[in-house]
């Protein structure tokens, strides 16, 4: 389960600068014993990762971002976490019009601090491009691809996305659910297919305040 806000900042100039904190809850993660050679099951916090990125949006639609991304050590057990600091660049690039939306996001961390044995050199690229027929439904896919270079192992889903945004309580809520079959993945104990369901509502962003 991961709980991820998003908190924009409106410059004077129209561009804004988005902080995007993502904080994961693991329920249950199977854990292997190399010892017993069985599969245990852990829960807790995750690590916390979040990016800090320069926005800006043209009359034309077009959409354009870079920033940091930078992942903390804050797994409750060093089972669910890799126990290192990791920061690296991102950008984004895509196109908005009212009957679709498509870009690409990719970004990389190198490790920078930690106690973990591993170490992190990984490329991740988010693609999506979505369909809005109307009615507040939308189609698409936004696979989330990644490559480790310690590893030389790639990370490929093929997602599909459904969702639609209704107005409750007089503020949009955003309600979709996606399926991932991973036609590349960890070849020991890699998903071969997940399911998601993300619910969305747009609220004020109280932080904003504190900078006017």
């Amino acid at each position: 389960m991961l709980f991820q806000p998003g908190f924009p900042f409106a410059l004077e100039n129209g561009d804004q600068v988005i902080w995007r904190p993502a904080i994961p809850f693991i329920i249950d993660q199977p854990i292997y014993n190399p010892a017993t050679r069985d599969f245990g099951s852990e829960s807790g916090m995750g690590d916390i990762g979040f990016d800090l990125a320069y926005s800006r949006t043209t009359d034309s639609g077009l959409l354009t971002a870079f920033g940091i991304f930078t992942t903390l050590p804050t797994a409750s057990s060093s089972l669910l976490g890799s126990g290192q600091w990791s920061i690296g660049p991102e950008i984004l690039i895509g196109k908005i019009t009212e009957k679709y939306v498509i870009g690409a996001f990719p970004n990389h961390q190198w490790d920078i601090a930690g106690w973990g044995d591993g170490s992190v050199n990984l490329t991740t690229m988010q693609l999506f491009a979505t369909y809005l027929p109307g009615g507040g439904w939308n189609v698409g896919t936004s696979p989330i691809c990644s490559y480790d270079w310690h590893r030389d192992q790639w990370t490929i889903p093929l997602n599909l996305t459904v969702g639609k945004t209704v107005v409750l309580g007089g503020k949009p809520w955003k309600f979709s659910a996606e399926i991932n079959y991973y036609v590349e993945k960890p070849s020991n104990f890699g998903a071969e297919w997940m399911v998601g369901f993300n619910i969305t509502p747009v609220v004020e962003n109280v932080l904003a305040s504190w900078f006017k």
